[in-house]
């Protein structure tokens, strides 16, 4: 009996143990449902939000192309109405001129055959007496006033049309790309974590183009403008106000993805691997064109020499990176997170910098070689190799 009431007496203890923490596991669970419950409703909101706000962009646009179509049929029926009334213009002024002269063909005709009837007249009397009777010519139209040169008429208006045409493509194409930008750049959730392994790298990999316009004339393009090579003397590139001087810099064509991965492989004394954006300066002071040096730019820094060292760049100030100097370097680009990253890349990936902001306008990417002793020194935008390997962050 005894040995029953004390299994009792432990079990009675065993349960009320495990009724504690049966009831902390459901507060827990009840809690996790709460939290959950409040996420569900805050997404909902979101949907409701995304929904209410696409709407509204879709109906504003409408708007906006409706009147756009309503100005370029206005156009069209000013052009048409233009064309139409000054058609009017130059054939009433020729038919005017035509008619003249056709009454004035008819006049002499007559005169001349007034003329050939006197000349048949016998009598010297009689010829005489009506010659000296003869009516003078009315004035007549100089013809050497009415100049008609080959010309092509309305042909030119056409040629005027198709040139706006052609202005207005390239500029929807460039706005397009800018709409398209901002349409995808719309990422109501969290932006996804940077990947841990190379191929989650390459998933966003992008393809990268110098732009020669931006090119520092001592900077010689290859490789379908994805090679820049620094050379002896200045190139016979356009004088512009984009173009880098006299610092050997170089931005993409196109600005970068919201999310996306790049390499660059360099040879020489030194290379600055950067992000700006366009709005960066371009002529010769330093610290305003400068790559790393402003507040328009980023930028890693590699040099050989004086024993090697590698530095992070920003506002002009430097920050030592740690972490093995290699040829091959990778970048990756969060713009929505803030998010931008330097990989060392040889046979595995190392962390040398990342960097957490806000970017406030698109980016490009962009390469300084060194200003000085550099000839021949090269800095590629190449294809990301495929080796399969992991990140190690420093």
């Amino acid at each position: 009996m005894l040995c029953l009431d004390h299994n009792t007496v432990a079990a009675a203890a065993e349960r009320t143990e495990r009724q504690r923490e049966l009831e902390v596991s459901r507060q827990n669970i009840q809690q996790r449902i709460q939290d959950r419950e409040k996420y569900v409703k805050l997404l909902q909101q979101e949907v409701e939000a995304i929904n209410s706000s696409a709407n509204t962009v879709v109906e504003d646009s409408e708007e906006i192309f409706t009147d756009l179509i309503r100005l370029m049929e206005k156009r069209r029926s000013d052009v048409k109405q233009q064309v139409r009334s000054q058609q009017e213009t130059e054939v009433s002024r020729v038919k005017e001129l035509q008619e003249k002269l056709e009454q004035e063909i008819t006049e002499l005709k007559r005169k001349d055959a007034e003329l050939m009837k006197l000349s048949h007249t016998e009598d010297h009397t009689q010829f005489l007496h009506n010659y000296s009777s003869l009516s003078p010519l009315s004035e007549s139209t100089d013809l050497s006033s009415i100049v008609i040169c080959p010309r092509r008429y309305f042909e030119d208006v056409t040629e005027v049309v198709s040139d706006l045409a052609e202005k207005l493509e390239d500029y929807e194409c460039e706005e397009w790309t800018n709409i398209s930008q901002t349409v995808t750049d719309v990422d109501v959730l969290l932006s996804q974590p940077e990947p841990k392994t190379r191929a989650g790298f390459l998933k966003y990999s992008c393809d990268v183009i110098m732009d020669p316009n931006t090119a520092n004339g001592k900077l010689i393009l290859s490789e379908g403008d994805r090679k820049a090579t620094v050379g002896g003397i200045f190139q016979h590139y356009s004088n512009n106000a984009v173009r880098f001087y006299p610092w050997f810099q170089v931005l993409s064509k196109e600005c970068l993805p919201r999310r996306c991965y790049w390499e660059v492989e360099w040879r020489g004394r030194g290379v600055w691997i950067a992000v700006a954006y366009e709005s960066i300066g371009r002529r010769r002071i330093m610290e305003e064109c400068g790559f790393g040096l402003n507040d328009k730019s980023w930028a890693l820094h590699f040099n050989h020499s004086n024993g090697g060292f590698s530095r992070f760049w920003h506002k002009n100030v430097s920050t030592p990176v740690s972490g093995p100097q290699s040829s091959r370097v990778g970048v990756y680009l969060d713009h929505s997170a803030g998010i931008l990253s330097f990989y060392s890349v040889s046979e595995t990936m190392t962390l040398l910098h990342r960097v957490q902001t806000t970017f406030t306008q698109p980016l490009y990417a962009g390469l300084w070689l060194q200003p000085y002793d550099s000839v021949g020194d090269t800095a590629e935008f190449c294809t990301p190799s495929s080796f399969s390997a992991d990140v190690t962050c420093l």
